[in-house]
C-alpha cells in the first residue's frame, strides 16, 4: 500500500487540503464562520438547489428510459446484440466536452432542431437532462442488465403458475432481487450528475450552474477562494455520503443472490409485445445515442457552402480564419492527448494495480477504508484538484508547474479507481493456495506474482488499461487549469474553440470532437473484445 498511499497523499489529499485551507484560513486562523456565511447566500443556495434537483431528475429520467434496455439486453438474444452493447456504452467513455458538443450540434443555435423546426433547447434544463441520460444510459443498462441476465427466470415463472399476474410476479419476485443493482446504478448516476461540469458549462449557459461549475467560476473567474473552498467541502461531504451508501448497497448485492449462467436466461423475443419492446429499445438507442453522435459528425463536414474536410484542414494551421485561439495548430492537441493519456494509463496501472493487490489481502478496517478513499477522485471537484496542483506543486523538489508530467498525474487520479474496480474482483478470485504452493517451491513473492497472478489477471489488466486510457483522454476539469497554452489536450482545445464566436471555430470544435469520439470508440470496441466479465458489468 505504500506507493498508492504516497501517490494519493501527494497528488490528491495535499492539493485539495491546501486549496481548501487557503480558502477558509486568514492570517493564520481558521475562519469556519465563512462556511455559514457562504451557505446563507441566496445565489449559493440556488446553486445547491439546482445541483441537487437536476441530479435527482437526471437519475429518475435515466432509470425510466434505461431499465427497458437493461431487460432487453438481459433476456433477449437478437442479431447485433454485442455491437449494440458496445454502441450504448460509447457515451460513458466519451469526454463530457464531446457530449456537450454533440447536443449543442443537435439542440443549439444552427443545430438540427433549429434548422428543421426553429426550436432551440440549449441554455435550457432539458438539454442538460437529455445529455445526462445520454451519458449515463449505459451505467443502468450494464449494471442492472448484468445482474438481470443472471437471475433465474424460473422463480418468476413459478409465481405466474401460482396465479400471480405478470406485473405482480415482477414486483414481488424480480424487483426485490434487482433492487440492490438498481440502487447501485441510481447512486452512480446521481454521483456523476451531481458533479457534472462539462455538460452544464456548455449546454446550460450562465443561467444554470452546478457545484462543480460554480467552483470553477469562483476560482478561475472571480478568484474567490473562500467561496470555492466552502463549496468544495460541501461537495466532498455529499460525495462521501453517496459513496458510503453505494458501498453498503454493493455489499448487500454480493451477499443476497444466487446467480445462474447468463446463457441460460437469454432467448429470442416471442410475441408481439416482446418484439415491440425490442423495437422500442432500438429506437431509443437510435434517437438518444446515435442521432447526437451522427449530427456531431455531420456538422464537422458541413463547411461553408458545401460538405468537405475544410474544418479538418483548418486544424493544421495556427490562426486559421483570423483566429488566435491557439499558439500551435489545434491538430497538435491530438498528439498531446494521446501522449498524456498513455503516460497517465501507465501511472494508473502501477498505482491501481498495487492498490488492488493490497486490497486482496484481508488486513482489517485500514484496507477497507483505503478501498473507499480510492473512489473519491471520481466525485471530488476536479477543478479544485487542478487549481491545487498549481498552488502546491510549485516549490523544489516538486516544482512541476512547467513540467509536462503534471497533466498525466491529474489524469491518472481519475484512472486509478477504474483500474482498481476492474482488477480487484479478478485478483480476489485467485486461489491463495496457488501462491502458497509457489512459495513452498521456493518462489519469491515477486516471482509468485509474475508466475501465478499475472497470467490469470492479464486480460483484466488490458481491460483496466483501456478504461484508464479512455477516461484520461477525456479528463477536462483539472486539465483545463494545468494544460499549457502550447500543449493543449483535445477536451481543452474543444472548450477553447466553443468559447469563441465564429463559424470556423465552431466547425473546428465539431471536427476535434469527432476525432476524440472516434479514439474513445475504438478503445471501447477493443475492450469489448478482451473483457473478462461475461455478465457485462463495468
Amino acid at each position: 500500500m505504500a506507493v498508492p498511499v504516497a501517490f494519493f497523499a501527494l497528488f490528491f489529499a495535499y492539493p485539495v487540503t491546501a486549496i481548501v485551507g487557503r480558502g477558509i484560513k486568514a492570517e493564520g486562523d481558521w475562519q469556519f464562520g465563512r462556511i455559514g456565511e457562504v451557505l446563507s447566500r441566496p445565489d449559493i443556495l440556488d446553486v445547491l438547489w439546482f445541483t441537487t434537483w437536476q441530479a435527482l431528475a437526471s437519475t429518475a429520467l435515466t432509470l425510466l428510459i434505461a431499465l427497458p434496455g437493461a431487460y432487453v439486453f438481459a433476456r433477449f438474444d437478437f442479431p447485433g446484440k454485442q455491437v449494440l452493447r458496445a454502441v450504448v456504452t460509447v457515451p460513458f467513455v466519451l469526454p463530457t466536452v464531446v457530449v456537450g458538443t454533440a447536443f449543442l450540434a443537435l439542440l443549439g443555435r444552427g443545430g438540427l432542431l433549429d434548422e428543421l423546426w426553429g426550436v432551440r433547447l440549449d441554455t435550457t434544463v432539458w438539454a442538460i437532462l437529455l445529455a445526462h441520460v445520454f451519458f449515463n444510459y449505459a451505467v443502468v443498462v450494464r449494471t442492472v442488465g448484468g445482474l438481470w441476465s443472471q437471475l433465474d427466470p424460473r422463480q418468476e415463472e413459478a409465481a405466474r403458475v401460482l396465479g400471480a399476474g405478470r406485473f405482480a410476479a415482477f414486483r414481488r419476485v424480480t424487483l426485490p432481487a434487482l433492487a440492490p443493482a438498481v440502487a447501485a446504478a441510481a447512486l452512480m448516476v446521481f454521483l456523476f450528475t451531481f458533479t457534472s461540469f462539462g455538460v452544464v458549462q456548455i449546454l446550460g449557459g450562465p443561467a444554470y450552474s452546478t457545484l462543480e461549475v460554480e467552483i470553477y467560476r469562483q476560482t478561475a473567474q472571480l478568484l474567490d477562494l473562500p467561496t470555492a473552498a466552502v463549496l468544495t467541502l460541501v461537495q466532498f461531504a455529499a460525495v462521501g455520503g453517496i459513496l458510503a451508501v453505494h458501498a453498503a448497497t454493493v455489499r448487500r448485492r454480493e451477499r443476497a443472490l444466487k446467480l445462474v449462467d447468463p446463457a441460460q436466461t437469454s432467448r429470442r423475443p416471442r410475441g408481439v409485445g416482446q418484439w415491440a419492446l425490442l423495437g422500442g429499445v432500438l429506437l431509443t438507442a437510435l434517437l438518444l445515442i446515435l442521432l447526437p453522435l451522427g449530427v456531431l459528425v455531420e456538422r464537422s463536414f458541413d463547411g461553408p457552402g458545401s460538405y468537405g474536410f475544410g474544418y479538418y484542414e483548418a486544424l493544421q494551421s495556427v490562426g486559421a480564419g483570423g483566429s488566435s485561439t491557439f499558439l500551435v495548430p489545434p491538430l497538435e492537441a491530438v498528439g498531446n492527448s494521446l501522449r498524456y493519456a498513455l503516460v497517465a494509463t501507465l501511472i494508473a496501472l502501477v498505482v491501481g494495480g498495487l492498490a488492488a493487490a493490497a486490497l486482496t489481502r484481508r488486513a482489517g478496517r485500514l484496507v477497507r477504508g483505503f478501498d473507499a478513499l480510492l473512489m473519491l477522485p471520481l466525485g471530488v471537484s476536479a477543478v479544485t484538484v487542478g487549481f491545487g496542483f498549481l498552488i502546491t506543486l510549485d516549490k523544489p523538489p516538486l516544482d512541476l508547474r512547467t513540467s509536462w508530467i503534471l497533466v498525466p498525474l491529474a489524469q491518472a487520479l481519475v484512472g486509478v479507481p477504474f483500474v482498481v474496480r476492474t482488477m480487484l474482483p479478478v485478483l480476489r478470485a485467485v486461489d491463495d493456495r496457488l501462491r502458497e504452493a509457489a512459495a513452498v517451491l521456493g518462489a519469491s513473492p515477486l516471482r509468485a506474482w509474475r508466475e501465478v497472478d499475472l497470467p490469470l489477471v492479464r486480460r483484466a489488466v488490458l481491460v483496466a488499461a483501456g478504461f484508464a486510457f479512455a477516461v484520461s483522454l477525456g479528463e477536462f476539469g483539472a486539465t483545463v487549469f494545468i494544460a499549457r497554452p502550447d500543449n493543449p489536450t483535445l477536451p481543452v482545445a474543444v472548450a477553447r474553440l466553443l468559447g469563441r464566436s465564429g463559424e470556423l471555430n465552431y466547425g473546428q470544435a465539431m471536427a476535434l470532437s469527432t476525432i476524440l469520439m472516434l479514439v474513445c470508440a475504438v478503445s471501447l470496441l477493443l475492450l469489448e473484445r478482451i473483457r473478462t466479465d461475461r455478465s457485462g458489468e463495468f
